[in-house]
This record gives C-alpha cells, sequence and structure tokens, in this order.
C-alpha cells in the first residue's frame, strides 16, 4: 500500500509491534480472555507470554504449544483463534502515538511502517488501529519474502513510497531486528526502550528514546535543526 508523497523532511521507517503499538498488551488481553472463556488455569498467563516472547515465536510453535499443554481441555479452534487473531483484535492507537505521526507527516516525513509477521495479521493491525491512513505504505514481511534485520527489507519500505534511503531514520523497540537493521546501512535509528535497558553489544543506536511519541518527537527535532 503506498498514498501520494509529498517531497519533505525525510523518509521515516517505524517498526509496528511495541512500537507504534503495544502488541503485548493486546496478546496478553487475548490470552486472559482466552483461558478464563476455556477454563483455564489464569495463572497460565504468564507461561503464555513467555511462550510467545514477545511475538517473536513463530505462530505455527505456539499454536503447537498450546495445543499439547491444553490437549482435551480447550477446543482446537479457540487455540487456533488465539493464535491468529487475538493481538490483531485487541490492539489500539494511542492518541498521543497518532498526533505524533500525523505532524511527522505535516512536517514532510515520508512514514513508512516495516514490520516482520504475517501479512494478514499485520496489515489488519493498522487497519483496525488506523495506522493504515495515517503513514504512507508499509511492507510487511512474508509480502517481501525477507524480514529485519535483513538489509532487504528496508530497501523494500524506500521502493515502496519512491523515497531513497541516504538520510533515512529507524525507529524500533528490537536491538536485533530494527537498531541493527539499520546499523548494516549505516542509517541513523532510535531505539523505544519501553523501561528496558540496552543491551546490545554489536552496534548502538543514535538515539535512545522511553516510547515512540519520544522517538518521533526527536527525529522531527533532528530534521528542523
Amino acid at each position: 500500500m503506498t498514498r501520494h508523497v509529498v517531497a519533505g523532511a525525510g523518509l521515516l521507517m517505524i517498526d509496528l509491534d511495541n512500537t507504534l503499538i503495544d502488541r503485548d498488551a493486546a496478546f496478553r488481553a487475548a490470552v486472559a480472555a482466552f483461558l478464563a472463556e476455556q477454563r483455564l488455569p489464569a495463572d497460565d498467563l504468564a507461561w503464555a507470554m513467555a511462550l510467545d516472547a514477545g511475538g517473536y515465536a513463530t505462530l505455527r510453535d505456539v499454536a503447537a504449544a498450546l495445543l499439547d499443554r491444553y490437549r482435551g481441555r480447550a477446543s482446537s479452534a479457540a487455540v487456533h483463534a488465539l493464535v491468529d487473531r487475538g493481538a490483531a483484535d485487541r490492539v489500539v492507537l494511542t492518541a498521543g502515538v497518532r498526533e505524533a505521526l500525523t505532524r511527522a507527516v505535516d512536517e514532510g516525513w515520508t512514514c513508512v511502517v516495516v514490520t516482520n509477521g504475517r501479512t494478514a495479521q499485520q496489515e489488519a493491525k493498522m487497519r483496525r488501529t488506523g495506522i493504515d491512513r495515517l503513514v504512507h505504505g508499509w511492507v510487511v514481511s512474508e509480502t517481501v519474502g525477507c524480514a529485519k534485520p535483513d538489509p532487504a527489507i528496508f530497501r523494500a519500505a524506500a521502493e515502496a513510497v519512491g523515497a531513497s534511503l541516504p538520510g533515512a531514520w529507524v525507529i524500533g523497540d528490537s536491538a536485533r531486528a530494527d537498531i541493527a537493521g539499520a546499523a548494516a546501512l549505516g542509517l541513523s535509528s532510535v531505539w523505544v526502550s519501553n523501561g528496558r535497558a540496552w543491551a546490545g553489544d554489536s552496534c548502538r543506536p543514535t538515539h535512545v528514546a522511553p516510547d515512540v511519541v519520544a522517538a518521533i518527537g526527536h527525529v522531527l527535532g533532528v530534521g528542523r535543526r
């Protein structure tokens, strides 16, 4: 998907899960509802969140583990519904993030979402939250056949919106997928810490921000200098 790009400040590539949206909170709520509906132990929430690994575990592995653990106690349909739609059905976009994205576009930045995952799920999240109407475009790893930190997905993102990579910024919460990916291309980056300490050793972000609103604000501030 792309929309009309106005020449301006530069290219801003932003991660989706746990950056623009709180994907973990949405999945946690979905799991809690699943456990309650299937009359399973509420204490299993912590196990399920660890299994999910912040969305980095494959959907196939998550589904297989859930089916094995709850064999004879939960319906397979309920398990697959949780894995296929759980987080996508519950994600929200905060007013602050919406305003930050709108401000970036208004100031001439070309904004594109760069996300790993299944196309149907990731696009459902963007449409549910309205992100699809705020950014100039997006690329999903399943669609383009490569995933962060592979430089190819960032090149695909630039091509999707007719922008060039030199001078681009990458914003994301993953040291490996986002920051290492940016570093491989020599791009500036902002790591969204979400309350964590930086633990990467192969590269460092250009800047660290507590959340995506602050991250976007930093990039816009640099662009005004």
